[in-house]
């Protein structure tokens, strides 16, 4: 298939699921909830049809092909009975929190598939994935893909060992028993103190091995944690953008051109890795595959479920902010106050997200993946 094509199938059907996947967790818990919910679209209006009716809940087709959305009864009226305002706080919190929650569990998720594929860390052993020239570590003649067996006679045994040994022994020569290939060499470097730390005091970049995951379930815990790093990297930009530590341009929006021109480098690279296959009569080693996709998809549905939790007016985050005074204080903010500051709200992320795609297409940012 073409690969241009391939793209956009790609971007139209991985952004259409992300945004429904939160529409879905909001219908769930709206229903659950008790919650009427009097459509739940497919795509963006304007409607194409109604597939069915389930329990009062139009389901629709719509003609615009990106995301969805769901539309609960009396969502800003509370004299609508069995209407999402009408709920009570708590009710209204599980619904308001549900969309956010099922991006975050899609990520866990897609996490999971990940690393079933490229295989789990196996915290036994110790690898050297770089060797910088030049380092203490390469003019000891260590390598990349060595394995870290011994030093000074000791085994070691994971990441964290290895480490430590290196900082008891800055400015000190150690020796290092290292597994390459089918050869145990015995080689002796020494951690020098006078390295930055972003050099490192040897100049390698150890970590385990990945190996092929016994099973699905297996991956699960590392697809959480590595999650949860993701979400952490996530909240942490703009504390990195005040202290300078993120250039403004990689700290940017994108908008839909930006996102399908990530999806089209990652579908493009991944697709070359899959069908790297050397000619029989040449010794050159295929690619090794790559996940960018996969990477990406992950991302963008961890990115959509923490936008979706700033306090922002018209955001759920907007939302759960006027719900908090009615627990706290047991008093209600006015819902025509509350309608208000939203509809506000509404406009301006409406004007901000056509500025952003405006600024896709003026100063197209630069995306390069590794």
């Amino acid at each position: 298939m073409n690969i241009t094509l391939l793209s956009v199938l790609v971007f139209v059907g991985v952004f259409a699921a992300v945004v429904l996947i939160h529409e879905f967790g909001h219908f769930v818990a709206a229903r659950l909830l008790k919650v009427d919910v009097e459509e739940f679209g497919i795509g963006l209006p304007p409607r194409a049809l109604t597939l069915f009716n389930w329990k009062g809940t139009d389901f629709t087709l719509n003609w615009i092909p990106l995301g969805g959305f769901v539309r609960p009864k009396g969502e800003n009226d509370p004299n609508v009975e069995g209407g999402l305002a009408a709920a009570s706080p708590w009710a209204r919190l599980g619904v308001l929190f549900a969309g956010p929650i099922m991006n975050l569990l899609a990520g866990v998720l897609v996490n999971s598939i990940l690393f079933a594929q490229m295989g789990v860390p196996d915290m036994s052993r110790v690898m050297l994935y770089d060797v910088t020239p030049n380092s203490p570590a390469a003019q000891a003649g260590l390598q990349a893909d060595d394995f870290v067996v011994a030093v000074d006679g000791e085994p070691i045994d994971s990441d964290d060992e290895f480490r430590s040994m290196i900082q008891a022994h800055i400015d000190q020569p150690m020796q290092i028993t290292v597994q390459r290939g089918e050869e145990t060499l015995e080689l002796t470097a020494t951690p020098l103190s006078s390295r930055s730390p972003e050099e490192g005091a040897l100049g390698i970049m150890p970590g385990p091995p990945m190996v092929q995951a016994e099973s699905f379930i297996q991956a699960i815990p590392y697809g959480s944690m590595y999650t949860y790093a993701q979400i952490r990297q996530i909240i942490s930009l703009p504390v990195m953008l005040i202290r300078n530590q993120l250039s403004p341009e990689e700290g940017r929006f994108i908008g839909l051109k930006g996102i399908y021109d990530l999806f089209g480098q990652a579908v493009s690279r991944d697709v070359q890795s899959r069908d790297s296959v050397p000619p029989p009569s040449t010794s050159t080693a295929p690619l090794e595959p790559t996940n960018f996709t996969l990477q990406i998809i992950a991302s963008l549905t961890l990115t959509l479920g923490i936008f979706n939790l700033l306090p922002f007016p018209a955001l759920d985050g907007g939302r759960i902010v006027f719900v908090l005074p009615e627990l706290i204080l047991r008093r209600r903010v006015p819902p025509e106050f509350e309608n208000v500051v939203h509809a506000v709200g509404f406009a301006l992320l409406l004007a901000f997200m056509l500025y952003i795609n405006a600024m896709d297409f003026i100063n197209p940012v630069q995306i390069n993946l590794p």
